[in-house]
């Protein structure tokens, strides 16, 4: 991450969660959403998620029924024991990994199950979607522990000021 805008990113990320709020809550969708999808790419291009996995080490994704089923078949498992296996109901009646880091990232930060992996894995960090301003508090939460969306909140910030 030889970016300049990256160094300290998690301290910086925390200093900055105000300003985030804030822009996010005043942001105008349509501005947003038209910088997503060049911001998401860049971001991608200059981090590589394998150096880091931080979501897959701190965090669980939502695994919804698909997600079980398939990923069930995947493991040759049946459903009901692959839940009892992996997974557990969180407060708001989701199911997520029992424990972390999750069980399917390997010492080498590969995802064991990548190619069947749930759905919520597959569209994080949401820097491409408008989940960024829809769910501003799960993208406040995001931008302390991934560099993408911490790229991705400090360059739409530095477009739009001024708009």
């Amino acid at each position: 991450m030889p970016d300049e805008i990256l160094q300290n990113w998690q301290k910086k990320s925390a200093d900055h969660q105000k300003t985030y709020k804030r822009f996010l809550q005043k942001a105008n969708k349509n501005e947003v959403l038209k910088e997503l999808p060049q911001l998401h790419e860049e971001a991608f291009h200059k981090i590589d998620c394998l150096q880091c996995a931080n979501c897959c080490k701190n965090y669980s994704p939502r695994f919804k029924t698909p997600d079980i089923k398939r990923i069930a078949k995947h493991l040759d498992m049946k459903e009901g024991e692959f839940i009892e296996t992996y997974l557990q109901l969180d407060d708001e009646g989701d199911y997520v990994v029992r424990s972390l880091p999750c069980p399917f990232l390997g010492e080498d930060n590969f995802c064991s199950i990548y190619e069947n992996r749930p759905s919520d894995c597959k569209r994080f960090p949401y820097t491409d979607e408008d989940v960024i301003l829809k769910r501003q508090p799960l993208t406040l939460k995001n931008s302390t522990f991934c560099p993408i969306v911490y790229f991705v909140l400090e360059n739409l910030i530095d477009k739009l000021k001024g708009k």
